[in-house]
């Protein structure tokens, strides 16, 4: 059972950055698909992007697409998201997940296992 959790969360301005942070416990990534999901107020839950176990494939829903970046580092069982030019719709509780996946695929529609607690990112205008 892979433990997963977040940082780097906080308050920024509109057209500003951030970078999440998840770090996974109790397994290796290398055979996990990554991914970051988001959770407005009074919104249900949405991903964000997704990353294959081998990086090969990466997903951006269309609202975040030029603006954030996924990564990871299995040598560190860790997964980040590089998020600029932020706007005030990004605000949400952000999640990691992890779920076992194929080389060369990911999929923001899979229902992905393990999960964090979730790190808050608030942008003002």
């Amino acid at each position: 059972q892979v433990q997963v959790t977040e940082s780097g969360g906080g308050s920024e301005q509109a057209g500003g950055s951030l970078r999440l942070s998840c770090t996974a416990s109790g397994s290796t990534t290398h055979d996990y698909s990554m991914a970051w999901f988001r959770q407005a107020p009074g919104k249900e839950r949405e991903g964000v992007t997704c990353m294959s176990r081998d990086g090969v494939s990466i997903v951006y829903v269309d609202s975040v697409k030029g603006r954030f970046t996924i990564s990871r580092d299995n040598a560190k069982n860790a997964l980040y998201l590089k998020m600029n030019s932020l706007k005030p719709e990004d605000t949400a509780v952000y999640f990691c997940a992890f779920i076992r996946g194929p080389i060369g695929l990911c999929s923001l529609a899979w229902s992905y296992r393990s999960w964090g607690q979730g790190t808050q990112v608030t942008v003002s205008s």
